[in-house]
């Protein structure tokens, strides 16, 4: 038998496992033990992965769909990156409801094979004739249906923690997750160094330049994730106190397994937490959205300025989102989790009431034509397709300001840089606060029952946001300017406030509800 005095290697992410902590009629083996967070450990691997498969080329999109489709334009580029969230929506239900019913390596393993497959297309997209912008589209939107594998990892990390681990584990994953939106970028600028033209590999028809050899990457490391997932990860599930119970994932039988408690899922609770995810990953996905366009706007800024500054910025807010990871383990358990999420929802509130424009000095307004390659606001692609810009252009003659066509430049003070940079900070505190409460607690309303379908819905509702939030900001920014795009934003966490209070006392553990255990 496992001792409670193990040594700190031997201890669970959560460090929390001292004597009195679980509630067993059980003791768990060391064996078992070791194994069950070696999965747990896998899967964060696995979640860092799927992270960098989505911004690893975030960065040269746009550029490459210049090269390879002269047809394409800045609304079509709305359409490759939309398609990566499309494909997560639909495939996260899926992967969900099969996990629930079979071993948890067979979607994980198809889903990283469809996440490979489709990096090897994007690899070979310049080779058609005609048409590549669409095997770009189908691309992106394999890698994002490869990653609804979210759910299934979300799912079985529920599963396999007592409630006592659940917040801090859920806040590693989140971690690991934040972690691979940062690196993928860098990785990129690393790559950036073989430049466009690269090596040729004429018998295979594969070109390796800074466009191709990241993707090139990514489909390396998901082989390698398979084999790693193939070899060291098993089943394991255990109840809200830690015992281990039995679930159809489970390949082998075990005499020591209790059956999993019976009680009916609060629905209310499960809608009104799918709710408050949306709207956490719709606010934050504007923000990533409008950060270009706001400070080129506000700032002058060019285009290799704005792509410089917002890039720091948001590597920072990165940053930033992982250290709240951290610390989140040592609030949740002083605050609790419903603290957390009502705290950050204000603190969110906070940072946009602060963007909001006031005073009487007024942005540089930019009086000459748009080029042809400057930027347009008027749909989502043209919106970020700054990000995009390649800095090899020449940008000497580049109009920068508010543009004229935007009547609001006019009439509509600055947004001050010290003003721009604390709601940055607090959106920063705000949203990763929100985004693992939200996991944490939906995971413990489902209780220890098959989470596969509801962690699916949860992640399509996220992704949803993800498509919906920058096309919402764009227009409205486009047409109205900050000052109703952020006080809808504000009314809009008022609104999420209301509900949260509304529902505030359901959203509770399933054996905190059923009386199993005690709050």
């Amino acid at each position: 038998m496992a001792s409670l005095g193990v040594d700190s290697e031997q201890e669970p992410l959560l460090g929390d496992r001292t004597p009195g902590s679980r509630e067993w009629d059980i003791i768990e083996t060391e064996e078992h033990y070791k194994s069950r967070w070696r999965s747990i450990r896998i899967l964060y691997l696995t979640m860092f992965l799927s992270s960098v498969g989505f911004s690893i080329v975030i960065m040269s999109i746009w550029p490459y769909l210049q090269k390879i489709d002269q047809t394409a334009d800045a609304s079509f580029l709305g359409w490759v990156i939309a398609s990566f969230s499309l494909g997560q929506m639909v495939a996260s239900p899926i992967f969900g409801l099969w996990s629930n019913y079979r071993p948890r390596k067979e979607p994980l393993i198809v889903s990283i094979f469809i996440s490979v497959a489709a990096n090897c297309l994007y690899a070979y997209v310049h080779v058609p004739a005609s048409h590549n912008k669409y095997y770009m589209l189908a691309a992106r939107g394999l890698v994002g249906f490869g990653a609804g594998n979210v759910a299934v990892i979300r799912s079985y990390i529920a599963g396999a923690t007592s409630l006592q681990e659940r917040t801090s584990s859920m806040a590693n994953t989140s971690a690991c997750q934040a972690l691979g939106f940062i690196l993928g970028p860098v990785f990129q600028t690393c790559f950036a160094l073989i430049g466009e033209k690269g090596v040729a590999w004429d018998v295979i028809k594969l070109q390796i330049n800074m466009y191709t050899a990241p993707v090139l990457l990514g489909a390396f490391l998901g082989i390698l994730n398979i084999i790693l997932i193939l070899t060291i990860l098993r089943e394991h599930r255990v109840d809200d106190s830690g015992r281990q119970c039995k679930n159809i994932n489970f390949e082998e039988a075990s005499t020591d397994e209790v059956q999993v408690p019976q009680g009916n899922i609060d629905q209310v609770a499960v809608v009104a937490t799918n709710v408050l995810f949306f709207v956490i990953l719709f606010i934050f996905a504007l923000f990533e959205t409008i950060v270009t366009p706001l400070t080129m706007d506000m700032y002058a800024w060019t285009r290799e300025q704005a792509v410089l500054y917002d890039g720091i910025i948001l590597a920072a807010l990165g940053v930033e989102a992982v250290i709240i990871f951290m610390g989140i383990k040592l609030l949740s358990k002083k605050i609790g989790e419903r603290g957390l999420l009502l705290g950050g929802l204000i603190i969110i509130w906070v940072g946009f009431f602060v963007l909001l424009p006031w005073g009487n000095q007024f942005p540089k307004i930019q009086w000459e034509d748009l080029h042809n390659n400057s930027i347009p606001n008027t749909t989502f692609g043209e919106v970020i397709i700054a990000l995009w810009k390649s800095p090899r252009e020449d940008h000497s003659e580049e109009p920068t300001g508010c543009p004229v066509e935007q009547a609001w430049c006019l009439y509509t003070p600055m947004i001050h840089l010290a003003q721009f940079l604390i709601s940055a900070v607090l959106v920063g505190i705000g949203y990763p606060s929100c985004s693992v409460m939200s996991y944490t607690l939906y995971s413990k309303i489902l209780g220890p029952n098959p989470q596969g379908v509801y962690m699916g819905w949860l992640t399509a509702s996220g992704s949803a946001a993800r498509i919906l939030g920058p096309v919402f900001i764009s227009q409205v920014y486009t047409a109205w300017g900050p000052r109703w795009a952020f006080s809808l934003v504000c009314g809009m966490v008022v609104l999420t406030i209301t509900l949260l209070g509304a529902v505030y006392r359901r959203l509770v553990a399933f054996s905190v509800r059923h009386g199993r255990i005690q709050e």
